[in-house]
């Protein structure tokens, strides 16, 4: 999912943005007592925390695509919520969204926490939530998405520089990949030799390779 960033204006605003940077909980459950609760460990941790009475709340934010700030973030949605449950939900998200989850339950059993985890849930906390247990799974959390961001940047940028690669220097570079010598692909191309080298060295130049080896990594990770 693409997310739109925004830059902070205000002191409060730029307080807030320090917290995201930290990272950003995302606090689901029918019970405002629980969210309230949650919300204040949390945010006394150091976190910034956005609390939904329902998922169809979250989703309606998610739908509208407002831009936000800057960091690490996850999920911590109860299980049990009329209309649509935790589990649902992270159903639902799983094709759109790589924000870690943590789902959370007084009365699941195994089966629910299994599907979870097939799911692709970080973790599965069990109400009562002891506060050090849920501050352990939101770290680990916001390591994943840290990771995943940073995974992310990676793939954009790589991406930039394969997509200012000309026809030519695309072809020589998926040669040199797959193992063939310059003059193997100047005669599969059917340039000079000079103008291969001329490519390649285009071609290392744009993706940022100092070395055969790292271009033949960044074409296989850019699927060149």
């Amino acid at each position: 999912m693409t997310t739109a960033y925004r830059r902070p204006v205000t002191v409060a605003d730029q307080a807030f943005a320090e917290q995201c940077a930290r990272g950003r909980v995302i606090i689901i459950d029918d019970d405002d007592q629980v969210l309230s609760a949650l919300a204040a460990l949390i945010t006394l941790e150091g976190y910034a925390c956005e609390t939904y009475l329902s998922a169809f709340d979250y989703l309606q934010i998610l739908s509208d695509k407002q831009p936000r700030f800057p960091g690490p973030s996850c999920l911590l949605c109860d299980v049990k919520m009329p209309e649509l449950d935790g589990l649902e939900l992270q159903k639902r998200l799983q094709q759109q969204d790589d924000t870690p989850f943590l789902l959370m339950s007084g009365a699941s059993g195994a089966h629910e926490a299994a599907s979870a985890f097939r799911a692709g849930a970080l973790d599965f906390l069990i109400k009562p939530i002891d506060a050090s247990e849920l501050l352990a799974a939101v770290a680990k959390a916001m390591l994943l998405s840290n990771s995943l961001h940073t995974q992310h940047r990676r793939a954009s940028a790589l991406a930039s520089r394969i997509a200012s690669l000309t026809l030519r220097e695309r072809e020589v570079a998926r040669y040199v990949s797959q193992g063939l010598t310059n003059p193997a692909i100047a005669r599969q191309l059917g340039l000079a030799l000079r103008t291969v080298k001329l490519h390649r060295q285009n071609a290392m130049e744009k993706l940022a390779a100092d070395t055969t080896a790292e271009l033949v990594r960044l074409a296989d990770e850019g699927n060149l």
